[in-house]
């Protein structure tokens, strides 16, 4: 096999290996990197999944890379493996857009966020930003200044948002990886659209440096895979202490991939009530499978889940417009509409409002922790229909017509509210679409989330599915 065909095999399979082949000098990182280079040239121009590759930055990666292996150098885990990263990341030399387009104006940044920072340093290669909804503030992948990033598995429907390029760089494999945020659900939605595994981190686990924000109190930062060995050994090189995050918490690292395939006896429940209702088949039919497969038996609720959802609401409303005061106050007419309107209601919301939102918040994250006491793992569907098609603005749930923009994170919000950490996994179903379930665990307990999805990977249960280019 040449160099080239070997490069583009190892770039469709798991990452792990491929990082194995470039330590081992089997394969290059410059011919992995052409590769990943070629794949994007080919079928970018259909997903839209990046808004600006850096190729010269890669192919400098790659070579320095290969350059350390001929030294004697050890390589990290993910070395050679291309990446890139939702544009709301920092990365050098390019102005931070957050999917806006008021954000084209800022200067280049000058330094990378700490996530790309700690992927470089395990050796991967950024191939650069991707398309997301503007200012985050989105669940359908559509950007209103660079385009709508298409789903890999037929491209007329949503990728998810707000992490779209994300979901279907990775979906698509343009990249074995890519990092991405959640603040109501901007993982699990791609990942659930674009049947892909994902990772939003306990609140305060990943480090925020040097990335866009949207709502303080709610935006995680995480990974996205085809595979949970990935996803793992991803979610291990971005751990660590920063110093510019005040969010970050003093809790102990937590290393997954050694311990992944040894889950034990992993208790696990099915969320019903909130989540048992309004979802289409598709949606049960993945909990049920997940539930199977992995010996779920009991079914446990959360109380007052709608209101919790309708607190995260009022909570992004209000911190999302003190964040953009002053560019809804000089250049409105550059906001999407859409996303101007939400965060101008978000402006005149009664203080008291908020104040409320935050004392049920406690209230409803003690709940939700009384369920763990006896439990490892709860099951949630991702998103209560398999992707929208581009545009559509209405769907049907539970026999009544909805917006779509507002309700794809009926599911997802209630969640990210109360900072859970979630491994998003994709469920093939009888629909030619996929979509995907939550495995939700306690904070600090990733592990137990990412052994749950690998059982269901390992039965084949849960597995990322081709895309049709």
């Amino acid at each position: 096999m040449s160099p080239d065909a070997a490069a583009a095999t190892l770039l469709a399979g798991p990452a792990t290996d491929l990082a194995a082949a470039v330590r081992e000098g089997r394969v290059s990182a410059r011919a992995v990197t052409q590769a990943a280079l070629a794949r994007i040239d080919a079928v970018d121009p259909v997903l839209n999944a990046f808004t600006d590759v850096t190729r010269d930055r890669a192919l400098a990666e790659a070579e320095a890379l290969d350059a350390a292996r001929v030294r004697g150098e050890t390589l990290g885990p993910l070395a050679g493996v291309p990446f890139a990263a939702k544009n709301l990341f920092d990365l050098k030399g390019l102005p931070t857009r957050a999917g806006a387009k008021i954000n084209r104006d800022r200067a280049p940044a000058a330094r990378d966020a700490t996530l790309v920072e700690r992927m470089n340093a395990a050796g991967a290669v950024c191939l650069g930003g991707l398309n997301m909804g503007e200012y985050a503030y989105d669940f359908t992948g559509e950007n209103r200044h660079d385009g709508r990033s298409a789903n890999p598995h037929d491209p007329a429907h949503m990728s998810g948002g707000s992490s779209g390029g994300s979901g279907s760089a990775v979906g698509g494999k343009l990249v074995p990886l890519a990092l991405g945020s959640d603040t109501n659900g901007s993982i699990r939605v791609p990942s659930s659209f674009c049947g892909i595994f994902g990772l939003k981190p306990t609140y305060g686990r990943l480090s925020r440096a040097r990335s866009f924000p949207f709502v303080a109190s709610l935006d995680h930062l995480g990974p996205f895979a085809r595979h949970v060995g990935d996803l793992a050994a991803t979610y291990d090189a971005l751990q660590g202490p920063d110093t510019e995050d005040p969010a970050l918490a003093d809790a102990p690292l937590a290393p997954t991939l050694s311990t992944l395939d040894s889950p034990g006896d992993l208790k696990v429940a099915v969320l019903g009530g909130w989540f048992a209702r309004q979802g289409t088949p598709q949606a049960y039919a993945a909990v049920a499978r997940a539930a199977k497969a992995l010996g779920a038996t009991r079914t446990v609720e959360l109380p007052e889940v709608e209101r919790a959802r309708a607190a995260a609401y009022l909570i992004s409303m209000a911190e999302g417009a003190a964040l953009h005061e002053g560019r809804l106050r000089a250049r409105p007419h550059d906001f999407d509409p859409a996303v101007r309107e939400r965060l101008l209601a978000g402006a005149v919301l009664p203080a008291i409002w908020i104040a409320r939102a935050q004392i049920f918040r406690r209230w409803f994250r003690e709940r939700a922790l009384e369920l763990f006491a006896d439990c490892d793992v709860l099951i949630a569907p991702s998103t209560p229909v398999p992707a929208p098609r581009g545009g559509q603005t209405t769907f049907v749930l539970d026999g009544r017509e909805m917006l779509v923009r507002p309700n794809i994170g009926i599911y997802t919000q209630p969640i990210s509210f109360i900072g859970l950490p979630v491994a998003a996994a994709p469920i093939p179903t009888d629909d030619p679409l996929p979509i995907g379930v939550q495995l939700i665990a306690a904070p600090w307990r990733e592990d137990k989330a990412l052994q749950a999805a690998r059982v269901l990977e390992r039965a084949g249960v849960a597995l990322a599915p081709e895309p049709v280019l």
